[in-house]
């Protein structure tokens, strides 16, 4: 009895063709992600079985999410994650060479039924997968005569699926004057192929060809971010930082939010000061300055924080919870993140703001003014904010709320002392 006949895996189970129904997508992404942790939990002991595992998920993931909607993209993103995953456990595992063609058959197969091209990342590294540079060549043979009639078709249109895995299968094989030679007669550029140009001509030790042939991959509906990124990449691995940075280092910043676009530059150019970095950064985003008051104020730019948000829009509750975090260390940073929060809640700015919000940021504002002993000034401030007229209606309905909400609490410092009206 075999080894994988002796795993009782509780995946299939999970991933019978048909299993899910067309709203069942988070059911699906969360299976995805148990069969990926229960394959990954074998593969600390027994990676050949892992990879066998492996296999039989993307033999199993087609049929099991054909009828799923994937609209929203969540699902196409789990697979996307799960294949990251699973395809170095096939890559890596120590399979002799008549288990690995049995896999290659098998996935290949899945790969011709996939309805939608989930498993597209498989064929992207298809030659890895052979895991000898025989076989990769033995599968380039076998599927460039297919591409070379595709992509030299009169009739434009024609799509194959396995374009990906003969250009991975020779580029693993150290065939790049092949790979080029194919690439050339694909009529329109297209990154997700010509990449692997950008590989081969690397291999050969033609960084600076490399760079021409990337640059030469832009056009419509290409990636200018990811090209970006792989020209820098190859300044930086030539050594030639300044001016990676200065044509790639700025555009090619990937991140959730502004500080992680920051991070993302300062940790591949250590050499160059943080303060310099922030402020080319903000250079590429006119009229978003306020947004990097968060990363202004991780630098302890305080100063610099508090101009950015001046400038332009902050998200109001950032500003309160900067103002409360820096109340004891920086009293001064704390009050003008305060009053810039109380602007921009009256000004209209917010995501679902209610009057706690503006409760919040009066309180921070108060608490450091008395701490710098400015509770007088700072409250005629902030009745001159919410006293201001104006007439658009987004403003005016902010201004009413803040208005209404202070009430009683912001009181004229003058001689009757009596509250807003």
């Amino acid at each position: 009895m075999t080894k994988s006949s002796k795993q009782k895996w509780i995946f299939p189970a999970r991933f019978r063709t048909g299993a899910y129904s067309w709203k069942s997508s988070r059911l699906a992404c969360q299976r995805l992600r148990e069969a990926v942790s229960e394959i990954k939990k074998v593969a600390k002991k027994e990676p050949d079985l892992a990879a066998e595992g492996s296999v039989r998920l993307i033999e199993k993931l087609w049929p099991a999410l054909e009828h799923v909607d994937s609209s929203s993209g969540a699902l196409g993103s789990a697979v996307n994650k799960a294949l990251y995953d699973l395809i170095p456990l096939i890559i890596n595992a120590p399979a002799e060479a008549n288990t690995r063609d049995k896999w290659l058959e098998r996935v290949w197969l899945a790969m011709e039924d996939d309805g939608v091209d989930y498993l597209g990342p498989v064929g992207d590294r298809w030659g890895e997968l052979c895991g000898s540079l025989e076989t990769a060549n033995q599968w380039a043979e076998e599927l460039m005569p297919t591409l070379k009639s595709c992509w030299t078709d009169p009739n434009p249109g024609n799509y194959f699926h396995g374009a990906t895995a003969c250009l991975s299968c020779l580029l693993v094989a150290g065939r790049h004057q092949d790979l080029l030679d194919l690439l050339a007669l694909d009529r329109k550029p297209f990154w997700h192929y010509r990449r692997y140009g950008v590989e081969a001509l690397l291999a050969m030790g033609k960084k600076s060809e490399a760079l021409k042939y990337a640059e030469a991959s832009r056009g419509l509906n290409q990636p200018d971010s990811v090209i970006d990124q792989a020209c820098e990449e190859i300044l930086i691995s030539s050594g030639l930082h300044d001016e990676a940075y200065r044509h790639y280092g700025l555009r090619a910043a990937q991140g959730n939010s502004y500080v992680a676009r920051f991070r993302a530059v300062a940790k591949r150019y250590p050499m160059m000061a943080p303060a310099d970095i922030l402020a080319d950064l903000i250079k590429t985003t006119p009229g978003e300055e306020g947004k990097w008051f968060a990363t202004a104020k991780d630098l302890q730019l305080y100063e610099f924080a508090l101009q950015l948000v001046g400038q332009s829009p902050c998200e109001p509750k950032t500003l309160t919870r900067a103002a409360r975090d820096f109340l004891e260390s920086e009293p001064e940073f704390a009050l003008g993140a305060a009053m810039a929060a109380l602007r921009w809640l009256n000004e209209g700015w917010g995501y679902e703001v209610t009057s706690v919000d503006v409760i919040d940021a009066y309180d921070q504002a108060m608490d450091a003014a008395t701490r710098l002993n400015k509770a007088d000034d700072v409250a005629e401030r902030i009745r001159q904010l919410v006293e201001a007229n104006d007439n658009s209606g987004a403003q005016n309905a902010a201004r009413q709320l803040v208005r209404q909400t202070l009430q009683g609490r912001v009181r004229d410092y003058g001689d009757d002392n009596s509250p807003v009206a």
